[in-house]
């Protein structure tokens, strides 16, 4: 082969270390994406030497050597959600800027779900980010052969740091929205009711609707969809009921969409509407629809907190709540 040909070698640790001045110990704690003791005069050095280079980190050679794999796994039932999107692409982008990567991995539902609990195959992962509510702490723990587990769905286990919001606030000042308007019947429209999230949610609603004196006329289940909140819309006896409140804004939306007709301008004639997550599109105007969110970016950081502390996460069960709030908007 022609020389002239070869692709040129890449350059090393070593070649930078040696155009910064410095040792390759010292080059490596600069570049390295975790704090690392090192001046600040070298660091600039070293990341000039890099850049001037083209040096590229070898992160399997540096995860080999720090037994680490800089690698998360995400547990979700699937990616459906419209409040999944709006979560999932700013978690991903803070796990990425502490210099790790995600792999998805998709449970599902029902048997399926047990099944691959019990036999999926175990990646190797520096810590795994449990939003499925299909399943627990000691499983996952056996799953990854690893103890660095954060909880994201309403399970708790003594030693598995959780993340949950508090949801009840949120739903104690959507409830008092209503009654102060007048509301004196409701229904709900709820999620999968297997959930623990969700059975903690539903009592929620039970307990502020009772405090307002709100009757509730009944609970009918969905799965969070658009579709689910447009079929149970058909269920809706909007001459008795006074509020419709859903447990996602997806189903608000299929409700909404459904009885447009009593929501001229989006002001409601026959009942009023709530929904929950404050996603990104009821911020638009098709879809105003009064609801209770969280902080997203203070719920992520929490996490990434938690995720960049590894010997915590594997030995701490603390649980984080973050709080939840309303969100009043016309259709309420």
């Amino acid at each position: 082969m022609n020389d002239a040909l070869k692709p040129a070698p890449e350059p090393t640790l070593s070649d930078v270390a040696a155009l910064a001045g410095v040792s390759r110990a010292i080059a490596s704690r600069a570049l390295s994406a975790q704090p690392r003791p090192v001046s600040a005069d070298k660091r600039e050095r070293v990341l000039r030497a890099a850049e001037a280079l083209g040096f590229r980190p070898n992160s399997l050679a540096r995860g080999l050597a720090n037994k680490t794999v800089n690698l998360v796994a995400i547990l979700v039932n699937h990616i459906h959600d419209l409040s999944d999107l709006d979560l999932f692409d700013l978690l991903l982008a803070e796990i990425q800027a502490i210099g790790k990567q995600v792999i998805f991995i998709r449970v599902g539902a029902g048997q399926h779900a047990e099944l691959f609990l019990r036999d999926g195959v175990a990646y190797h992962v520096d810590a795994a980010l449990v939003f499925s509510d299909f399943a627990d702490a000691a499983t996952v723990r056996r799953m990854f052969r690893n103890n660095a587990v954060l909880m994201l769905n309403g399970h708790h286990d003594a030693d598995v740091p959780s993340v949950t919001m508090d949801e009840d606030q949120g739903i104690r000042e959507c409830v008092a929205d209503a009654a102060g308007k007048g509301v004196r019947s409701a229904l709900l429209l709820t999620g999968r009711t297997m959930s623990l999230v969700e059975q903690a949610r539903i009592a929620s609603y039970r307990a502020a609707l009772a405090r307002h004196g709100v009757t509730l006329l009944g609970e009918l289940a969905g799965d969070y969809s658009y579709a689910s909140g447009r079929a149970l819309a058909q269920q809706i006896d909007v001459d008795a009921t006074g509020a419709v409140f859903c447990t996602s804004d997806a189903m608000a939306m299929g409700v909404l969409d459904a009885h447009r007709q009593h929501f001229p301008q989006h002001a409601p004639t026959r009942f009023r509407l709530y929904g929950f997550d404050n996603i990104s599109l009821t911020q638009f105007d098709a879809y105003p629809i009064s609801s209770i969110g969280f902080d997203r970016r203070e719920y992520v950081a929490q996490i990434v907190r938690i995720l960049s502390q590894p010997a915590d996460l594997a030995q701490n069960g603390g649980q984080v709540l973050v709080a939840t709030r309303f969100v009043p908007r016309l259709t309420g």
